[in-house]
């Protein structure tokens, strides 16, 4: 979807599958799914495993505070969790890229700290290398998560393992599944 809804995914009513880009559950058992291509998928949980969350976070979600939009939802279901923490999964990396001035505005507008996540691309005017798994893990802190895991990986450059609409023009979708051990 590329924006930043948050679905209760314990809620009466929740359709199989909700045109949103996060969920959140406070349900043991109950599997959160995320699909992404060169989006990053993210997993976020508080100490004690009272709440889990998952989100795509692509350029426009992030700037659109979809991981602040979730962790919102989060303590809201469980007001007293604490020691928040998050895993950012592989997506497209900040060596391939390439964003245009509205991507950097969008970012720089909300908070200035974030123009170190832009690095101008060498002979091309106008267009900047974006680390996008850097821009969540700020993101994340700034919104109080204490512990981030980035995987650092890039579905672009590594295409024996991941799929790639940048890198191959074609839709391909791998899938994180994440849910509150029951026991």
């Amino acid at each position: 979807v590329h924006g930043s809804d948050v679905v209760d995914a314990d809620a009466q009513g929740v359709l199989d599958e909700p045109a949103v880009d996060a969920s959140v559950t406070s349900q043991p058992g109950r599997v959160l799914a995320v699909m992404v291509a060169d989006c990053l998928p993210v997993v976020i949980t508080d100490a004690d495993g009272q709440v889990l969350g998952a989100a795509h976070a692509g350029w426009r979600g992030l700037s659109g505070g979809v991981l602040e939009h979730t962790l919102a939802a989060m303590r809201a279901k469980a007001p007293a969790a604490t020691g928040w923490r998050a895993w950012v999964g592989p997506g497209i990396g900040p060596q391939v890229f390439e964003v245009g001035q509205d991507v950097l505005d969008a970012f720089t507008q909300d908070d200035p700290a974030t123009a170190r996540y832009f690095t101008p691309r060498p002979g091309v005017s106008g267009k900047w290398l974006a680390d996008l798994a850097g821009l969540a893990d700020f993101r994340l802190r700034r919104a109080g998560v204490q512990e981030v895991s980035l995987s650092r990986m890039c579905t672009v450059s590594e295409s024996e393992r991941f799929f790639s609409y940048r890198r191959d023009g074609e839709t391909g979708r791998m899938a994180l599944l994440a849910w509150l051990d029951p026991d």
